[in-house]
């Protein structure tokens, strides 16, 4: 199975948390890269981009959410 399929199985709360610890790798490897040399720069890259798939996932989510809303607010006036 391919990440992006992966983290669609998510629930909310995973996601978060994955994105979470996500950001704190990517802070480290930032830290490091500062500091001393990176045995694999292009990890920086790869959490970059797992970064960006969560967001989008999430984003995804949120328009899916508020436009059932909308739907059962119109029917109720």
């Amino acid at each position: 199975m391919s990440k992006p399929d992966e983290l669609r199985e998510m629930s909310d709360d995973q996601l978060v948390h994955e994105l979470r610890e996500t950001q704190q790798e990517l802070f480290r490897l930032r830290f490091q890269a500062a500091t001393e040399r990176l045995d694999a720069p292009s990890n920086l890259k790869k959490l970059r981009r797992d970064i960006a798939r969560i967001k989008t996932i999430q984003q995804e989510r949120v328009p899916a959410g508020s436009a059932a809303a909308e739907k059962s607010q119109e029917g109720e006036t």
